[in-house]
C-alpha cells in the first residue's frame, strides 16, 4: 500500500516526510533489510525526512518479562547501517529506535542522521511504561534529557511511543526549537484486555494532535503493524499540521507513505493565537515537583 498527500500552497516552505509502517519477523537482519529498502522507497518518492517505527529491527520483546534479545552498542551494527542509508539516500533519517547498551544500563534509543550519515541527535526514551504486554521497565532505563536536531529541512524533535501521552515532553522540545515532532511507536490492541476507558486508538491520535496545536508544530507518529504475541499493532501512522488537521492517516497494512507539510503554518498559528508568547512560565513550578 502506498500513498502521497500534499496540502501546501505555492509560497509556503514545504518539507516532504516519509513514514515507514512495517511488520517485523523473528530475524533481525531481515527486519533491517526490509526497513532500509522502505527508507529507499520513501526517498525515491521525494521524502526529505524519513521515520522508522520503534524497535524496528526486532519483534516487540517487552511484551514478555523475560525475552532474550541482546542490546547493542551505539555505534554498532544497526546504527552503522542507518547511517549508510541516510548518506546513500541523501535524507534526514529518524532511525526508529534501537535497544542500546552503554555497558552499564540499557535504553530505548532514537538516533537522527543527516544526509551525510552523521548523527545529529541521540534521544533515550524518557517515559517508560510498565503494564500488561508492555513490560518496558524490565528492559529500559529512562533517559534524562530531550533532543532536537537542526536539519537542512527544519528543526526535528524526537520522542518515542509512551512519550506521546505527556504534554510536558512535547512542550520541552518545542521550547528547544522543534518545528516537527517525530514519535517512533509500537502500540496496539491487547489480547484479553478490554479497552473499558474508551477507544484507545482514538485517544492516542487525539493527544498527539493536541500537542501539535498547543505547540504550533507538525506531529508525525510512525507505528508498526501485525500480530506479535498477544498484541495486534494497529498501524494508523499519521501526520498532522500545526493546527491539528490530520494530513494523512495510514491503515493497518505495511506501507511507505509520503506527506508534504508547510512549516510556515506554524509561524502563522503562533502569530495569530500566541500560545507561546502568552505563556506564564512563572506559574508552572508545580510541573517540576
Amino acid at each position: 500500500m502506498k500513498s502521497s498527500f500534499s496540502r501546501v500552497g505555492p509560497l509556503s516552505r514545504s518539507v516532504r516526510l516519509g513514514l515507514v509502517q512495517m511488520s517485523m519477523t523473528e530475524d533481525r537482519d531481515t527486519n533491517l533489510r526490509n526497513a532500509l529498502s522502505m527508507v529507499s522507497q520513501a526517498a525515491s518518492r521525494g521524502a526529505q525526512i524519513v521515520c522508522l517505527p520503534e524497535l524496528f529491527s526486532v519483534r516487540y520483546f517487552p511484551n514478555a518479562k523475560r525475552s532474550r534479545v541482546d542490546p547493542e552498542r551505539i555505534p554498532g551494527p544497526t546504527s552503522k547501517r542507518l547511517s549508510e542509508a541516510a548518506r546513500k539516500n541523501r535524507i534526514t533519517l529518524v532511525g526508529g529506535s534501537i535497544y542500546e547498551t552503554d555497558g552499564r544500563s540499557t535504553f530505548n534509543t532514537c538516533l537522527t542522521f543527516d544526509q551525510d550519515g552523521e548523527v545529529l541527535s541521540k534521544y533515550r526514551k524518557v517515559h517508560i511504561p510498565q503494564d500488561e504486554h508492555y513490560y518496558e521497565q524490565d528492559y529500559f532505563s529512562s533517559g534524562d534529557r530531550y533532543a532536537v536536531a537542526k536539519t537542512r529541512c527544519g528543526r526535528v524533535g524526537t520522542l518515542v511511543c509512551f512519550d506521546q501521552w505527556y504534554p510536558e515532553a512535547a512542550r520541552a522540545e518545542r521550547l528547544m526549537g522543534a518545528q516537527m515532532l517525530f514519535y517512533p511507536t509500537a502500540i496496539g490492541w491487547l489480547e484479553g484486555v478490554e479497552p473499558t476507558e474508551g477507544d484507545w486508538k482514538r485517544a492516542w491520535e487525539a493527544v498527539q494532535v493536541g500537542h501539535a496545536v498547543a505547540n504550533s508544530v507538525v506531529v508525525c507518529a510512525v507505528n508498526r503493524v501485525g500480530r506479535e504475541g498477544g498484541t495486534t499493532f494497529w498501524g494508523g501512522s499519521f501526520v498532522c499540521d500545526q493546527f491539528g488537521t490530520v494530513l494523512f492517516r495510514a491503515g493497518d497494512d505495511p506501507g511507505v507513505f509520503t506527506v508534504e507539510c508547510d512549516l510556515d503554518l506554524g509561524k502563522a498559528v503562533e502569530a495569530g493565537w500566541g500560545f507561546m508568547r502568552n505563556r506564564k512560565a512563572r506559574t508552572y513550578g508545580a510541573l517540576a515537583r
